[in-house]
């Protein structure tokens, strides 16, 4: 089992080192959330309707991942900072604390979960008759938000301790048993949505068991722990400073739920539950999409963190600008491709020929500007990594609260462009959004650390 040592070596390889396993879990992982879609939408006589019924639930596993990434994604930044400082200390005590913090969240929402399902499914675009499906597979679903958070939440210590090839184990353990586990429930048992909400509950109730094993265990470089009464009552600013950054995080997954509500509610309105349908198989289709930029991403954050808590500036203006090139090369792929057979896209979720006809149209004007995502991106995993919370939190609320949200009632309503307002939303934020995000960057952080730099010599 090798650690990756963020301090020594080439950028490259360290950052390929993270981003790799990552990416090969981040693939199947996707295959996690994807395939209960599949085969969802594969159900005799009722698939269609049933995906979009779910479809509406993803709002709230939305809601679910914002928690999650804020302690998740808030932790892991200020974990990695104080290694760079050979602070064990603090980064221990940082670890404990999300943990603690992840806990307490997962038991909170489960419990409201399950109070207000309905009305909560109501709002966020659930008909009557979308309502047969999407209620039970959301109370199923919620039962697994301490396995869900706890997993996911914890990944990103382990992988901030440089053992990559275990984050990545921790990650296939459930996918690969949510895919084995659907067909069964959902087919062989005869369950439907059902059987695909309690294959996911078991695949990450797995996912997390292993997590916990390994950062208690003595393998771990920084070893878990539950924390006592003193402890829990001694860490109110370290909870206030992963919240703080974690926010930004939490915001933007947030906001993709509002956006997500907004949308459902409009399309439903303008063009039925057929265009809901549509937006699940785009929302789908984009996670597919932005997967290996998340991975990258995600996979230079230790990287800028340890070398910025280190003081070592060249490594991490380096870092950035490789993680830059990489995700832009693969965007112009993907956006060549989309261009080109949108239709190989939409064919994993669904084969009927009506909804084939309107998700071409609507994916031509959904993804025209998906090569603007890497600005945001990896603008937005710099601020996270150097604990700029400001910077990070204001950005994950301008692309998708102040552009996306208005755009899609001002398009589909006040230009008069129904559905195709709704769809034409997201690639004009992507420009505005991540180019403003990338320019900030660039005099905020790019030019001190240049300056740093000059010093050092």
């Amino acid at each position: 089992m090798r650690q990756v040592d963020f301090s020594q070596g080439k950028i490259f390889r360290n950052i390929m080192a993270i981003s790799l396993p990552m990416l090969a879990a981040q693939i199947v992982n996707l295959l996690y959330n994807i395939v209960d879609r599949i085969y969802i939408a594969r159900i005799p006589e009722t698939g269609t309707e049933a995906l979009g019924a779910v479809g509406v639930c993803f709002s709230a596993v939305i809601i679910i991942t914002a928690f999650t990434n804020m302690f998740g994604s808030g932790g892991s930044p200020l974990f990695s900072m104080a290694r760079g400082r050979q602070d064990r200390e603090e980064a221990a005590a940082i670890q404990n604390t999300a943990f603690f913090l992840l806990l307490v969240t997962a038991v909170g929402i489960t419990a409201v979960g399950e109070l207000i399902a309905r009305p909560m499914l109501s709002l966020f675009g659930a008909s009557e008759e979308a309502m047969v499906y999407a209620l039970p597979y959301m109370r199923i679903y919620l039962l697994g938000t301490i396995f869900s958070m706890t997993a996911a939440g914890m990944n990103p210590f382990i992988n901030a301790q440089g053992f990559s090839t275990v984050g990545m184990t921790t990650v296939l353990i459930g996918a690969v048993l949510n895919i084995v586990l659907d067909p069964v429930f959902i087919f062989a048992f005869g369950m439907g949505v059902r059987g695909a909400a309690i294959a996911t509950v078991i695949s990450q109730a797995c996912s997390a068991c292993f997590v916990l094993q390994f950062l208690f265990g003595k393998r771990a470089e920084y070893r878990l722990h539950i924390m006592t009464r003193e402890e829990i009552r001694g860490c109110t600013k370290r909870a206030g400073d992963i919240i703080g950054l974690g926010m930004a995080a939490f915001v933007m997954q947030l906001t993709n739920s509002l956006v997500l509500i907004c949308s459902n509610s409009v399309l439903s309105r303008t063009g039925g539950d057929l265009y809901v349908t549509v937006m699940t198989i785009a929302n789908s289709s984009r996670q597919i999409f932005e997967t290996p930029m998340t991975a990258f991403t995600e996979g230079t954050s230790p990287v800028l963190s340890y070398n910025y808590g280190a003081r070592r500036p060249a490594r991490v203006r380096r870092a950035y600008w490789i993680m830059f090139a990489i995700n832009m090369v693969y965007s112009i792929a993907v956006w060549i491709w989309l261009r080109l057979q949108p239709e190989t896209a939409i064919a994993i979720f669904s084969s009927d020929p009506v909804i084939m006809k309107d998700a071409v149209h609507a994916f031509h004007i959904y993804f025209s500007a998906f090569v603007f995502m890497v600005f945001q991106h990896c603008s937005q995993m710099m601020f996270k990594s150097l604990g700029m919370k400001k910077h990070a939190i204001f950005f994950s609320i301008f692309r998708k609260g102040i552009l996306v949200a208005p755009l899609t009632y001002i398009l589909a309503y006040g230009c008069h462009m129904g559905t195709d307002g709704v769809f034409a939303a997201e690639p004009i934020s992507n420009v505005i959004g991540g180019l403003a995000c990338f320019f900030t960057m660039l005099i905020t952080v790019m030019r001190p650390l240049k300056k740093q730099e000059k010093e050092q010599k």
